[in-house]
């Protein structure tokens, strides 16, 4: 696992290149798929087009070497890495190659080809310029796409300087490109063997896709007389036709190209013709077109993976990055923290397990907060969020023990393993609330004393440097149940969901949302229910959350079965709802809850929308305000509600769009990752107090995100329903 000293250097070092081209990425993949008109059609095409051939992915591994072999090719289905590397040396060396040249490849940064071959006295050559960059400066990829993308221009410029001592030094980005061109360009000429990866493979004709920015794949298999290629097992699909979704979303959804520059489509032993670069002389139909070619399906785990209810989706991934561009945090520490032996971004975490192991993938699964931004992105529409859930829970029951003595009585969890000390505290931290409540004021002093911190930060690596929650006395439970309602004749009845911060520290907010709720018409209940299963859940603490979804469904069914709707305040807590508890719960019991539970303010937009005059709520009067949504609002397609609903009371609101505040829940109080919380924060500071905003009251709907605004500006936030209630 990284520490904090590692990301903290990694974000000085990288960060700044990483976040400028993820970012710029991200808000392409924004502009390209609202091109679109069947953006999310195509997504679901191609998500079943994946699960099709996953499902059948023995036929038609079986199918694909019977087609390439009647081609003229050679299909070899390599066990392991080793397994696979074993068969392309020695296809090299009956070549007597001296040279392979290579495209982009991940499944051959994941076998570490080049090192098998150059252990043989073969000299292996990176024709992608991001890898031909890192090959040079013997550094790691930091991003499935964009291998290279955490080195600025002049970083590059600097070490083909010292490398290469050209006699005019390097630096703009066209004279260190005609560089590389030209230097590659004489690699590939004297190549015998060129390598490539293959981003699908159909059975029906052996036709490979190849997608590049740079077209060197096509140099690589062209320029060479024999051809490699490796693909992982689950790179093949049945048919040709099966291409058209994937060829629209794989480069909207990595870069934001529309179409990626080269989109290769080969039915290898290709024909051109096999060109002797130092013949000028003889016409190109006049050289001969005899070509070998192999491709080497790698299993190495992942027939395993096909076998595993909750890893098999991670097959469906088709390599695009859009979870990296997507990620808040890759934003700020890219792949050399957020990744594995091979994989980074939020997909790696499934890919690591199951190829390298639960070791490798716990060195970076805490990095995702689950904050499911990347789940829309995704064009095969992939639940990374619940991939990475699984692995944490995965890796907690391998972790050791904490000791008895300091979780006896603290953490009444359903775990019969051991999450470690820390995830045991946050994932119970209903317990530490209730606590908090019944000891209130008493409570909050004792936690804010310097020797509290400090036990804290011992026992449990809260940061000091965060700001702690202050607990009521009265919980909002307890409050509503001391009053009558004031809606003689209610237009709806709804309940309430006492989450577990408004129950316990935002109590105001709770009242807030039954004054609105009342003055529409609207006759409230809040009844006493357990916290959603949103904090074990972040812990990878599965069978606890399933405790807790259970608890909830069972205490709200009643009021769901007497017609009253579910109205809830916390965006992270309906997204459980919508969203987690389908992996939680039995199909009739989630969709009860989900077909009749309600964002607040997604509630309150459908009643002005359904007649319910807006009358009783205050007006702007074109107050100024900088509305926040939460990552899991955004995912839900719920943000436009509150704005809808503020602009029609007569506010006047600009929304920020950076992809997360960086507090994340408990993500934020972490020590290894404050700093990291707080960079991801600066994004969203910089917009609330660039020009025309930073005079604005600052409102935003997440309790996380609360909180990180409260540190990050001088003035205090406040959650929109509280305007709603003035």
């Amino acid at each position: 696992m990284a520490t904090a000293d590692e990301l903290r250097e990694l974000m000085r070092t990288e960060g700044a290149a990483v976040a400028e081209n993820t970012q710029g990425f991200n808000e392409g993949r924004y502009r390209s798929v609202a091109e679109l008109s069947d953006y999310e059609e195509l997504k679901s095409e191609a998500r079943a087009i994946k699960e099709d051939a996953i499902e059948r992915l023995p036929e038609l591994l079986d199918e694909l070497t019977e087609t390439v072999e009647e081609n003229g090719g050679t299909v070899y289905l390599a066990e392991d890495a080793a397994d696979a590397n074993d068969y392309i040396r020695e296809v090299v060396a009956d070549r007597d190659a001296d040279r392979v040249v290579k495209s982009k490849s991940m499944t051959s940064e994941e076998i570490e080809v080049n090192d098998a071959l150059e252990a043989d006295g073969v000299d292996v050559v990176e024709t992608d310029l991001g890898e031909w960059v890192l090959q040079v400066a013997d550094e790691a990829p930091s991003h499935i796409v964009a291998p290279a993308i955490h080195k600025s221009r002049e970083s590059i410029a600097e070490l083909f300087n010292e490398v290469f001592d050209p006699d005019d030094p390097l630096e703009t980005a066209e004279e260190l490109t005609r560089f590389a061109r030209e230097k590659l360009g004489e690699k590939i000429v004297d190549a015998e063997v060129g390598l490539t990866g293959a981003n699908f493979v159909t059975a029906e004709t052996g036709t490979m896709a190849l997608v590049t920015s740079e077209g060197n794949a096509r140099k690589t298999v062209a320029a060479t007389d024999t051809h490699i290629a490796v693909a992982g097992v689950e790179k093949v699909i049945p048919t040709v036709g099966d291409l058209h979704p994937f060829v629209e979303l794989i480069g909207r959804s990595g870069t934001g190209q529309d179409i990626t520059s080269y989109v290769s489509l080969l039915t290898p032993p290709v024909e051109t013709p096999v060109v002797d670069f130092d013949d000028d002389e003889t016409p190109l139909s006049a050289f001969d077109t005899d070509r070998e070619f192999h491709l080497v399906l790698i299993d190495n785990g992942r027939m395993a993976m096909r076998e595993d209810d909750q890893l098999r989706e991670t097959l469906y991934c088709i390599r695009c990055s859009a979870c990296s561009n997507s990620c808040a945090n890759f934003q700020s520490v890219g792949g050399h923290a957020f990744g594995g032996e091979t994989y980074s971004g939020g997909i790696a975490t499934g890919w690591e397990a199951g190829i390298e192991g639960l070791d490798v993938a716990a060195e970076f699964n805490d990095l995702c907060t689950g904050c499911s931004r990347c789940v829309n992105a995704c064009p095969v529409e992939i639940d990374i969020p619940w991939i990475n859930t699984v692995v944490r829970d995965r890796i907690n029951r391998e972790g050791d023990e904490p000791a008895d003595w300091l979780v006896d009585g603290l953490t009444p969890d359903a775990e019969t393993d051991s999450p470690s000390l820390q995830k045991r505290f946050f994932g119970n931290f209903e317990t530490v609330a209730k606590l908090g409540t019944a000891t209130a004021p008493v409570s909050n002093w004792l936690a804010s004393t310097g020797l509290s911190r400090k036990a804290m930060a011992w026992a449990l690596d809260i940061d000091p440097r965060r700001e702690l929650p202050s607990f009521e006395r009265e919980t909002f439970v307890d409050w509503a149940r001391n009053r009558d309602s004031t809606v003689e004749d209610p237009e709806r009845r709804a309940v309430v969901y006492p989450d577990l911060y408004t129950n316990h520290v935002q109590v105001s907010r709770g009242k807030a949302t039954v004054k609105v709720l009342e003055s529409l018409g609207v006759d409230v209940v809040v009844p006493a229910v357990a916290s959603s299963g949103r904090a074990p859940l972040s812990q990878g603490m599965v069978a606890t959350a399933r405790t807790h979804a259970q608890r909830v469904t069972d205490a709200l069914a009643p009021h769901v079965d007497d017609g009253r709707d579910v109205v809830v305040i916390e965006p992270s807590d309906h997204a459980m709802f919508q969203r987690e508890y389908e992996k939680l719960l039995d199909e009739a019991t989630f969709t009860d809850l989900a077909e009749n539970s309600y964002e607040v303010f997604e509630y309150v937009y459908g009643l002005l929308e359904n007649g319910v005059g807006a009358a009783p709520l205050p007006s702007g009067d074109g107050e100024a305000l900088a509305y926040h949504s939460h990552c899991q609002q955004r995912t839900l397609g719920l943000e436009a509600h509150t704005v809808a609903v503020l602009e029609q009371c007569g506010y006047d609101v600009v929304t920020s769009d950076v992809e997360c505040c960086g507090m994340a829940g408990s993500f934020g109080y972490k020590s290894e990752y404050y700093e990291l919380s707080m960079d991801v924060g600066d994004r969203l500071r910089g917009q609330l107090e660039a020009d025309r905003v930073r005079d604005r009251q600052v409102v935003a709907s997440g309790t996380s995100c609360l909180e990180q605004i409260d540190a990050l500006l001088e003035r205090q936030p406040r959650h929109p329903i509280e305007l709603l209630a003035a």
